[in-house]
């Protein structure tokens, strides 16, 4: 069975495997000017508003789930203090 800190740990380190993903999304965003949507991909040229608004939300999901990631692999104690 397992235990609860244990629970946060795989959580984390799943977390901490997503955060290459995301970058690597983001990266190709700006370097190719295209980002995935579904089955499709959304480019700069079709949208800029729109294309700026989905590179902003990749970055911010970034920023989530590595704060998620760092406070389950080293209990800091953010979840308590929001």
């Amino acid at each position: 069975m397992t235990t609860f800190r244990s629970e946060d740990m795989l959580v984390g380190v799943i977390g901490l495997a997503l955060l290459p993903l995301i970058g690597w999304r983001i990266v190709r965003g700006l370097r190719e000017g295209r980002l995935p949507i579904y089955r499709t991909y959304l480019t700069r040229e079709e949208g800029r508003a729109k294309f700026n608004t989905l590179l902003g939300l990749h970055a911010l999901s970034f920023l989530i789930v590595a704060a998620v990631a760092a406070d389950l692999l080293f209990n800091l104690g953010l979840r308590d203090r929001i």
